[in-house]
């Protein structure tokens, strides 16, 4: 389901302001009490512009006026199929859609794609042997070990299941932090020395020292890298590398084994960070790829991602694999008694 509507938000345009439009030309930069740019708070990444830029925009980055008006005039119903799909009291009803679908609105300038550069606004051409496996909803061939994080290849194990239901990565977390269809939520802690990131899907708080000079040893992998950072003027710049090869390098290819990430955090206005992220993998990219995202500051609380902890899925999953299997040695013994 994830993959259909990733693929479906390459035909929707909504208003979503870019990074420039948000900006107020007169905005003094809010600062923490030892001078820094004030970052924290909880902060939504949510966005209806497509990661990729469909093909018939060529290199063109922004939508025209009467492309934007059309674009709010549309109503899509993500994830819809020819046959209805209806809740329990027979009313039509898509779950993703009618209540956990995260929509913008904005005004200014609207891109074509979250992705800058290449210029084409694609994701770049792949190194010699990369294929796509994104997974998703069906079951697809594979070995071990299942890099992408939703679906699996299989039910003997845990070990055959994407990395989100077990409960290690969240789909939309990153890092690079990619909009999905819900819970494109973070916050962002401060002192003088660290930064703390929380995405709560699936609870994960990076913490990024302030000290661009020091890594941990490159025989040491992380499921989300070894941060470091540093200020360039007023933004907030993470270098994260030492990823551990157990995930994919983004959006279904490759592994994050020799991946460079590169995140910039700059707050352009009272409530909008512009979010740059570059990733410099050519294990899987044969050149960089650079995306834009803006993130709208939420005045509320973080709540806590519970699905995992409360879901049964992965024991059921395997439980019903195993009684599968008992079924079908036991009728194979009963066909030895029959005539």
């Amino acid at each position: 389901m994830i993959r259909q509507c990733s693929l479906l938000l390459l035909l929707w345009f909504s208003l979503q302001a870019s990074q420039l439009g948000l900006a107020a030309e007169d905005y003094e930069v809010l600062r923490t009490q030892w001078g820094l740019p004030d970052l924290q708070g909880v902060w939504n990444f949510s966005s209806n512009v497509p990661m990729q830029r469909p093909e018939n925009f060529g290199a063109r980055q922004y939508l025209t006026a009467d492309e934007i008006s059309t674009a709010q005039g549309q109503r899509f119903s993500l994830g819809a199929t020819g046959a209805p799909t209806r809740s329990a009291s027979g009313v039509e009803a898509f779950y993703n859609d009618t209540i956990w679908m995260e929509k913008i609105r904005g005004a200014g300038n609207v891109r074509t794609s979250l992705i800058v550069f290449p210029p084409n606004g694609r994701i770049p051409e792949l190194a010699q042997g990369i294929e796509n496996l994104p997974g998703g909803e069906i079951e697809t061939v594979g070995v071990r070990p299942v890099r992408f994080v939703i679906g699996g290849i299989g039910r003997d194990g845990p070990e055959d299941r994407g990395l989100s239901e077990r409960c290690l990565v969240g789909f939309n977390a990153g890092p690079p932090l990619s909009p999905s269809v819900y819970n494109n939520n973070l916050q962002i802690v401060q002192n003088k020395d660290h930064v703390v990131i929380l995405t709560e899907m699936v609870h994960d708080a990076r913490i990024v020292k302030l000290d661009k000079d020091t890594a941990v040893d490159e025989n040491v992998g992380l499921w989300s890298g070894d941060s470091r950072g540093y200020w360039d003027d007023d933004t907030l710049v993470v270098v994260t590398q030492n990823f551990n090869g157990l995930t994919q390098s983004f959006d279904g290819f490759g592994t994050s084994k020799n991946k460079v990430l590169t995140e910039r955090f700059t707050r352009i206005g009272p409530l909008t960070i512009n979010y740059e992220f570059t990733i410099d993998d050519p294990s899987t990219f044969t050149d960089k790829l650079s995306a834009i995202v803006p993130m709208t500051k939420v005045e509320s609380q973080l709540y806590e991602y519970a699905c995992h902890e409360g879901n049964y899925g992965m024991a059921n999953m395997l439980r019903g694999a195993r009684r599968k299997d008992a079924t079908e040695v036991s009728d194979r013994v009963a066909d030895l008694f029959r005539d």
